[in-house]
């Protein structure tokens, strides 16, 4: 009999979270039918021994262990992949999204909600580094991107079985759920929560990481980037005629002795960054078209644990 409720969790190096987050899950969720699956991402600690103990242990704890690190999105989309439940909700693993939120998500869908998105509030236990980061990634987002998306937003959701049945059908190589689920368009109703502390170890989500998240959102959304590199472009090549036709009147109409070399140097050095961070933007675009061309899978998986057909 298929669970009525399907957990996805991925898991990246959390051997110590592990049993308590799926404690958490199971204590929420005792009156429920449900299933909770763990992603291994390719771990390098002992978190998938501490999966496989579980596993033996409670029928509920289904894993999917893949043969290497493909990243926290790729792990998403192979929960939705194998879950079976009429609803599915992702959660981390570091119990920063509190596991008695489900109840009330679980409410909104009862509603008819097809999506229950969630989004943090500030708070002052994040550190002012992470909340100025995390302000930066969501305004750049929604002033590059064509899908608007709240500041805060997590990969803390439900999603309805039609929205999974929907998800399952992305190939794209590089995926930005935060992205993809409001552009699908389903009914949504939105719950704000508080951040909890993370339980052990530290955050996997370093600044490299937010930044290669952010462009590949910008990039996976919108074309806007490629429009303002048209438009400085140009503007740059209005900016250069000007200066060029100024030296040009002041060489053969006045008296003036033009320095040059500073102005040169300090111009060469403008166009050909400009120039560079151009080609850059438009490489990104061709890098992903290169990608997605040869249409190798978005993970591979190792091994299951528990029944997942």
């Amino acid at each position: 009999m298929k669970p009525e409720i399907s957990l996805i969790i991925p898991v990246y190096n959390e051997q110590e979270n592990i049993p308590v987050v799926f404690d958490r899950v199971c204590s929420v969720l005792v009156d429920e039918s449900f299933e909770v699956i763990f992603i291994d991402d390719g771990s390098t600690d002992h978190s998938l021994k501490v999966l496989q103990g579980l596993s033996k242990k409670s029928v509920f704890l289904k894993v999917i262990s893949f043969s290497r690190n493909f990243g926290h999105q790729s792990a998403l989309k192979a929960g939705l992949d194998y879950a079976q439940g009429n609803c599915v909700i992702s959660l981390d693993c570091d119990l920063e999204h509190p596991p008695h939120y489900l109840t009330e998500m679980l409410s909104l869908w009862r509603q008819g909600a097809d999506v229950v998105i969630t989004q943090r509030e500030q708070s002052l236990n994040l550190s002012f580094f992470k909340r100025v980061t995390s302000k930066g990634f969501y305004s750049a987002i929604r002033f590059l991107s064509d899908i608007p998306i709240d500041p805060g937003t997590a990969d803390f959701r439900l999603l309805d079985r039609r929205v999974v049945e929907s998800c399952k059908s992305i190939t794209e190589n590089e995926l930005f759920w935060r992205g993809i689920i409001p552009w699908l368009g389903f009914k949504t109703k939105t719950i704000r929560y508080s951040q909890a502390k993370r339980q052990h170890g530290e955050s996997k989500y370093t600044l490299t990481k937010m930044i290669k998240l952010s462009v590949v959102g910008i990039t996976s959304f919108s074309v806007k980037p490629l429009h303002l590199s048209l438009y400085f472009g140009a503007a740059l090549s209005v900016f250069s005629f000007i200066y060029l036709a100024y030296a040009i009147y002041v060489r053969l109409f006045t008296n003036l002795t033009l320095s040059g070399w500073a102005s040169v140097i300090a111009s060469i050095l403008l166009i050909g960054g400009v120039q560079l961070v151009i080609l850059g933007v438009f490489g990104i675009y061709l890098g992903k078209l290169f990608i997605q061309a040869k249409g190798r899978p978005q993970y591979i998986v190792r091994e299951t644990l528990g029944k997942l057909d």
